[in-house]
């Protein structure tokens, strides 16, 4: 678990108390990837949304998304790194069921990520909230680590 200090959190308040979109969280702390999906024409969103942005509906339902993926773009940061992580840092944009997903690739050496290559689902959890509840950001391993 990451640990940090920080006069303003930078991590989403997850818990239903505070989104509507809480299932996302929960899923991902079960090791599964998920967004919504419109119950109206079934467009799927990414980032998950509580309305559509096709149709304008309020009504979706939650469907899981690969545990694999391809990377689509990533860039090292080794200086000026988010409080609680460790550098160097890779960011990636990560190709998943047709969605390019902003996320971390983890146990991963920079000097071996390449465009194009397989990542495996392996969100990371960081600080609990106020209340002692488990957060976690998406994050991808190589597939072959």
């Amino acid at each position: 678990m990451s640990t940090y200090f920080r006069a303003t959190d930078p991590f989403p308040l997850e818990s239903a108390e505070h989104t509507k979109l809480s299932a996302f969280w929960d899923r991902l702390g079960e090791g599964r990837l998920s967004t919504t999906e419109c119950a109206g024409c079934g467009r799927a969103a990414w980032p998950p949304r509580g309305f559509c942005a096709e149709c304008g509906s309020d009504q979706y339902r939650w469907v899981d998304l690969p545990d694999t993926g391809t990377v689509h773009a990533f860039t090292v940061q080794e200086a000026g790194l988010p409080a609680g992580f460790a550098g160097p840092l890779i960011f990636a944009i990560v190709t998943v069921g047709g969605h390019r997903i902003f996320c971390v690739l983890v146990d991963a050496d920079p000097t071996r990520v390449s465009v194009g290559q397989r990542v495996r689902l392996s969100p990371i959890r960081v600080a609990d909230d106020p209340k002692g509840n488990a957060r976690w950001l998406p994050a991808f391993t190589p597939a072959d680590a």
